[in-house]
């Protein structure tokens, strides 16, 4: 099959891509790989990508997150290419509709509704959505929350989701308290039950965060960094006198991160 002289192009853009993406998936001539995927089996990788996209922002590699955002976008052209070849929609209807839906709920930048904030504006992207579930006939409150979210993201969208209709605590006081209550259940449950306790802990945990306002995915993601770090420095370390960890003891290695601990905080 003679190749398309767009598929060379390098000023192409997304139609190249997405004609790259079709000749993945032409039988035969395509890309055997590629050819036996499906939505479920390339879905990871899409969550994989996002993530490598976090964090080249986290690191604030700019060039890593150039090739993470085509990574990402291959992602949405790869689903929208199996989407068109069962024929549920195309990539054209994917970019139509998410154009669509930018344009309406920013009427302030697009039409004539006033919105002078960012908070202002957060409302009223939500009130929004309510009337566009509203208008889907939804069931439940929390009918729509992803379950593909990550455990602590999708505790946070199904606590505000609650909270819109009234169930929430009025402030952090509750639910420090409840934390402590979780925690206590966790400590004298029985073997059998720590793993439903452990995950209430986690819930509520996730609580905390929504109430003060972090993101407890990127807390967590920072806490992970944190302990790399550290745990690295002991490991320099202990190699400066020709040993490692396994070689060292709880106590050793305890006084050596206290020192990492000492080092980031600076005189």
């Amino acid at each position: 099959m003679a190749d398309d002289p767009l598929i060379h192009d390098p000023n192409g853009g997304l139609p190249r891509l997405a004609m790259i993406m079709a000749r993945l998936r032409t039988p035969v001539t395509g890309c055997p790989w590629d050819l036996v995927q499906d939505f479920d089996s390339i879905a990871p990788y899409t969550i994989e990508e996002a993530y490598e996209v976090a964090d080249a922002i986290a690191r604030k590699d700019w060039t890593g997150l150039r090739g993470e955002l085509g990574d990402l976008l291959f992602q949405s052209v790869y689903h929208a290419q199996m989407a068109s070849e069962a024929g549920h929609f195309t990539l054209e209807d994917v970019i139509r509709d998410i154009a669509n839906k930018m344009v309406a709920r920013h009427p302030h930048v697009f039409g004539d509704t006033l919105i002078d904030s960012a908070a202002a504006q957060t409302q009223a992207w939500e009130a929004m959505k309510a009337r566009e579930r509203a208008a889907r006939a939804q069931g439940g409150v929390l009918d729509d929350v992803p379950v593909g979210h990550p455990g602590l993201t999708r505790a946070v969208k199904l606590q505000k989701r609650a909270a819109r209709v009234g169930f929430d605590w009025p402030d952090v006081g509750p639910v420090i308290d409840k934390i402590a209550e979780e925690a206590r259940e966790l400590t004298e449950a029985e073997p059998q039950d720590q793993f439903e306790e452990y995950g209430d802990l986690l819930f509520v945990m996730a609580n905390l965060a929504r109430h003060l306002d972090i993101d407890p995915e990127a807390a967590l993601r920072a806490a992970n960094d944190k302990f790399t770090r550290r745990f690295h420095f002991i490991e320099t370390q202990l190699a400066q006198q020709g040993r490692s960890p396994a070689d060292s003891d709880l106590a050793e290695m305890d006084a050596l991160w206290d020192a990492a601990k000492a080092q980031e905080k600076g005189p």
